[in-house]
Formats: structure tokens, sequence, C-alpha cells
């Protein structure tokens, strides 16, 4: 049995899988092992640093000849970026974090598939509006930035409102019975992240891998200290799941003390310099207790695919069984 849905239709992709675009993460060479495993790759531009995207999507478009994307911070990006982003020619763009509608129209008039990211109904609604292509229902269980829903009752929500619309499930997915239950919810497919991050191809240290590896649910949690300790823009309404460390756990809920304390803000510059993980964010959603060693991304993207396939098959066994 092979899974195809709205979204392997749009893409010609064997696998509705994709490649969630993770800062700092996901590159060029991740997002083309995945694409060429038959998910979709999606690179991390973030804010769109130019150098930064000619040699991320060179590596991509050296390492598969199959469609792969760009993902875009709507907080961080303007029109410039956008067009700039365009202009690589990208099978997909998305869009996350903040009002997609200044840049939908010339995504989808240069031919290219709009993703937008959303994190409540209110963010669906408008994804929707502006023509979104499909809609990413990311519930709070994901690593990096996240909103407040949690995924289970988000999706099918989110899926109700999109009607014909595809849409994607995000948050606490890390394998094969994750994307079962997704596609069981109603979504073409999953937008995976901190899986990958376990990959040869990621583009973290051997320490955070080593980190990530390790952890469990109860090691992660959405904080806003380690965006004000870094100086970020990040806005306030989306928190990021990490791994708890030292500097985090003596500033949770402390966070306006922090941002006032010139002190505690040049340690924390200092340990960042020589990538200390007792003070940097390690990225990382509750799924990690699925994560137990690293991989190829190419092997991860097969077995996911082989094990919804038989999540499915074997849910459908136990229910006639069941009736029997």
């Amino acid at each position: 049995m092979a899974l195809r849905t709205d979204l392997t239709g749009m893409f010609g992709i064997e696998h509705p899988i994709v490649l969630a675009p993770m800062g700092g993460v996901a590159g060029g060479v991740l997002a083309a092992a995945v694409s060429e495993a038959g998910g979709l790759g999606l690179i991390g531009a973030g804010g769109g640093d130019r150098e930064w995207l000619d040699r991320e999507c060179g590596l991509a478009a050296d390492g598969t000849g199959k469609p792969w994307g760009i993902g875009l911070l709507l907080w961080a990006i303007d029109m410039d970026i956008v067009l700039s982003v365009i202009e690589r020619r990208p099978q997909a763009i998305m869009l996350s974090f903040g009002d997609p509608a200044p840049y939908a129209a010339a995504i989808r008039d240069a031919g290219i598939r709009l993703l937008v990211q959303v994190t409540d109904m209110d963010e669906a609604a408008r994804a929707l509006d502006v023509g979104a292509d499909v809609v990413i229902a990311q519930g709070s269980e994901a690593g990096g930035h996240c909103g407040h829903r949690a995924t289970l009752p988000f999706v099918p929500s989110v899926v109700d409102l999109a009607a014909s619309t595809p849409v994607l499930a995000a948050g606490g997915i890390a394998d094969g019975r994750g994307l079962a239950a997704a596609l069981t919810l109603g979504a073409a497919g999953a937008l995976i992240g901190t899986r990958f991050e376990a990959t040869h191809e990621a583009l973290i240290s051997a320490a955070e891998a080593k980190a990530i590896v390790a952890a469990h649910a109860s090691d992660t949690e959405c904080n806003r200290a380690l965006d004000i300790a870094r100086g970020s823009a990040w806005p306030a309404e989306y928190p990021a799941r990490t791994l708890r460390n030292p500097f985090l756990d003596r500033w949770h809920g402390r966070e306006a003390e922090l941002a006032s304390d010139p002190v505690a803000l040049q340690e924390y510059r200092d340990a960042a310099e020589r990538d200390d993980l007792d003070y940097v964010p390690v990225w990382a959603g509750e799924a990690v207790d699925l994560i137990t060693d690293l991989e190829s991304a190419a092997d991860l993207v097969g077995r996911i695919g082989r094990d919804a396939e038989k999540a499915i098959l074997d849910a459908a066994k136990r229910c006639v069984a069941a009736t029997k």
C-alpha cells in the first residue's frame, strides 16, 4: 500500500512527509536528502540572508532534481527578501509566524506553491483567505517556536475549516505512527522537525545531536528566556520549546528580570560564543522520546513512510478483529 494524498499529488512525491524548515538545522544538504528520498525538503532560511541562501539553495539544487522549497519567518522578512527567494525558483515557499497577506500574491503569481504554518484558528482563517495551497497546523508539542494549541485537537479543527485545501499536521510527530495518526485526523501529511535534527545531514553540532538522542519529553519546555538572552526579536506570542539547561532553569519565570540584567545577558553572550549547551538553546519537541539514534535522512523518510503504512493496516486489522 502506498500512501497517496493531496500533498503527494500536488508535488509528485512518494511520501506525505515534509521537512520542517528549521533555522540553523535544515540546510540544502538535508533538504535535498529528504526530497531525493521521496519527501519534500524545505530549507530553513529564517530572515532570508542572501549569502546563506545562495550556498544552501545551490547545495539543494546539486543534491536533487526533485521538488524542494524554502521556509521564511514572516516577522523577519520584507518584500525584497521574498522576491529574492522567488528568483531561486523553489517549488514551495513556506511562511510562518505572522501575517502572510503582504507576500502571498507574489508567491502564487510566480507559480510557486504557498505553504502557510498556523498556530491558532484565526491564523488558519487568514492563511485560507490569502489563498494558501497548503495549511500547516502546528501544535505546541513542536520543537522551536510554536503556539499554544495541542496537535491532536488542533489539526482536525483546521481540517474542517480548510475544506478542500490540504492540511499538514506538525508538532510531536517523529515516526510512522505519528504520520498515520495525522492522516487519520484528516491531514494530507506531516511536517516533521525534531526527528530530522538527529540525522547526519542536519546542520547541528555533534553535542547537540547527542543531547537530542539522550533527551526525554520531560526535558523540554516552552520558554521566552532564551530569546531574551539572545536578543532575538521573536514575537512574544510564540515561545520556544527547547531542551532545559541550567541557564534556563535559573531564569525560568523571571524573563522581565533577565531582560534588565546586563551581567546575566553578558554571561549568556560569552557562553554562546563558545557554544556552551548549559546556556544556548537546543531546539527540541516532545517527540524526543522516540529518537534513539542518528540515521541518514533518506533512511528516515523511507522508514517513516513504511511504518505509517503498517500502522494504518494494523489499526484496520485490530478494528476488524474487534468486531468479530
